[in-house]
């Protein structure tokens, strides 16, 4: 009993050390493996090879699927590239398990020992992170040798001995087998490597310790799908893909597995080498003939699990995907894509009231209703980014959370200004059949037209923190505000003047002229954040450079 806990130890210290590899590997390159993953679309080779690379980097299929599952939700991938990745996935995974099973003892304790060191020493940067990474690796490359050593006597206990001379003959129960080895280890790398051990004790033949390893990339498929069930339609097609892709494999080559190990038996190979590269070439030959029917593929699990159409009323947040809360950098990237999608709506609403204050009061309602998409859209941001932990993020993406929370806020307080702006135009001026004189008139829609220049340069800034266009910004709105300030003297000059029609908008003038200055401060906050960045970031290295002298 002690001695299956060891095993069972052994492989939950395997998937820990995968689990701290991916998250320190998210964490740094995560918006980097997600434009690579994003750039490879246009052709079947670049994104197998982009899946290939992209698990070989994170240790994880199941990484790659939540970056791909999370580009197909946002529909910027089809269906059809994304099974090309998830197929790349599968080869990058053997191929690392290859590398891993090599004699690298003598690496672990130094890697645990400089990641340790290194992430202790800097948890809130980049280097820490790698440090992080560094840990995972060395708990990966332990795991492996404390499984290979309580796999060993487990091999001689008679019970066992029974169990797996019982699948001599039984391909079907092999693959049943492999399948639960993988779901219960949540690995198919120590499903493969206890496999491997069993077969170089000669406990069980070739052929059938080669049925397991195909089991057990099925049963990797089923925890997928099973993963998946919280997902969306579009993911759930994904997932099915590849396990319909693996279980036409295990199909294909499960004829020729008896004269396939016969064949290598006559060589006198390691029988637990042989295991390993079976894994390797299995995946590698199975993907590339799987690739060209990704096509048909994807239609038929399009009508297994068929997506439901979307209304064009229907309002939502598009690109909070929650499966990316794991990884803070792909979190925030999210998170600004839909405040900018927010700054859109805001854009729109001071369009339409462009329109209303030119006498169209049937904009009213669309207003009211981009408004209340404004209010949803802070409101779905807001709770998205309180489900990150503050602790584990670096000092950019503190930063970077900061800002967009400050941002999203101040669009939404522009939407409450804007709609109040409406409710005013409409009571005051056009329900009244009052007019602005016309300079009055003019001056306001200059100031509009100011206005929404600033709001795209805002957003042009809070997306790429440009300094160039962040001081242009600062400039623009302190134009703004002189400009607004002179016009506010002309209508007072203009009631000086006894001008009937400014007599009877004053009101309504002064509470404009006042709102849009508001606006104008909310849309330029947004330079600040990328100066005030700058700023602490150059302290921050005059401090570095202090302490280096």
């Amino acid at each position: 009993m002690l001695i299956l806990l060891h095993l069972l130890s052994s492989v939950a210290l395997l998937v820990w050390g995968t689990h701290i590899v991916r998250t320190g590997i998210m964490r740094v390159f995560g918006a980097d493996l997600r434009r690579i993953l994003g750039k490879s679309i246009n052709r079947k080779s670049n994104a197998f090879l982009a899946g290939v690379g992209v698990t070989a980097l994170v240790q994880s299929s199941n990484a790659t699927a939540m970056l791909v599952i999370s580009f197909v939700s946002q529909g910027l991938i089809s269906l059809a590239p994304a099974m090309v990745i998830m197929l790349g996935a599968d080869v990058g995974t053997a191929l690392m398990a290859r590398v891993l099973t090599f004699d690298l003892s003598w690496l672990s304790p130094l890697l645990i020992l400089a990641g340790v060191s290194t992430f202790l020493s800097h948890k809130k940067n980049r280097i820490g992170q790698m440090g992080r990474v560094g840990i995972g690796l060395g708990l990966i490359l332990l795991a492996l040798q404390l499984i290979v050593a309580a796999a060993e006597p487990i091999t001689h206990a008679e019970a066992v001995r029974t169990i797996f001379t019982s699948l001599s003959g039984d391909v079907v129960l092999a693959l049943l087998v492999g399948a639960i080895f993988a779901m219960i280890s949540y690995s198919s790398l120590a499903a493969v490597l206890i496999t491997a051990t069993l077969s170089a004790t000669g406990l069980v033949p070739l052929y059938i310790s080669l049925c397991i390893v195909i089991g057990s990339n099925i049963g990797s498929g089923l925890l997928a799908l099973m993963s998946s069930r919280g997902q969306n339609e579009i993911a759930r097609q994904v997932v099915l893909g590849s396990l319909f892709f693996k279980l036409i494999g295990c199909l294909i080559i499960l004829p020729w597995i008896k004269p396939l190990s016969m064949s290598v038996d006559q060589y006198g190979f390691n029988e637990a080498e042989v295991v390993i590269y079976f894994h390797v070439f299995y995946n590698l030959i199975r993907c590339l003939i799987m690739l060209p029917f990704v096509g048909p593929m994807a239609r038929v699990c399009m009508v297994m699990i068929p997506t439901p159409p979307k209304t064009e009323s229907e309002i939502g947040p598009r690109y909070l995907d929650k499966s990316a809360l794991e990884t803070p950098s792909l979190a925030i990237a999210n998170a600004v894509r839909e405040t900018l999608r927010m700054g859109d709506v805001v854009e729109q609403m001071l369009q339409r009231f462009i329109e209303v204050l030119n006498g169209n009061k049937d904009q009213r309602r669309e207003i009211n209703h981009l408004e209340e998409e404004v209010d949803m859209l802070h409101s779905s941001i807001k709770l998205y980014l309180a489900q990150l932990q503050q602790n584990e993020l670096s000092e950019d993406d503190s930063r970077r959370w900061a800002e967009i929370i400050d941002t999203a806020l101040n669009l939404q307080q522009s939407a409450t200004i804007i709609h109040r702006m409406t409710s005013e135009m409409i009571k005051k001026s056009l329900d009244n059949r009052c007019s602005f004189s016309p300079n009055g008139f003019k001056e306001l829609n200059t100031l509009m037209e100011r206005l929404q220049h600033n709001l795209s340069l805002g957003m042009s800034v809070f997306v790429s923190g440009d300094l160039d266009n962040a001081r242009r910004l600062r400039r623009a709105k302190h134009r703004f505000r002189l400009l607004n300030q002179r016009y506010a003297y002309s209508h007072v000059e203009r009631l000086h003047e006894q001008n009937m029609q400014s007599l009877d908008t004053s009101n309504l003038h002064v509470s404009l002229l006042g709102d849009m200055k508001r606006l104008n401060s909310l849309f330029s906050a947004v330079a600040y954040h990328a100066l005030e960045g700058i700023a602490d970031q150059r302290a921050e290295q005059m401090n570095i450079d202090h302490e280096k002298k």
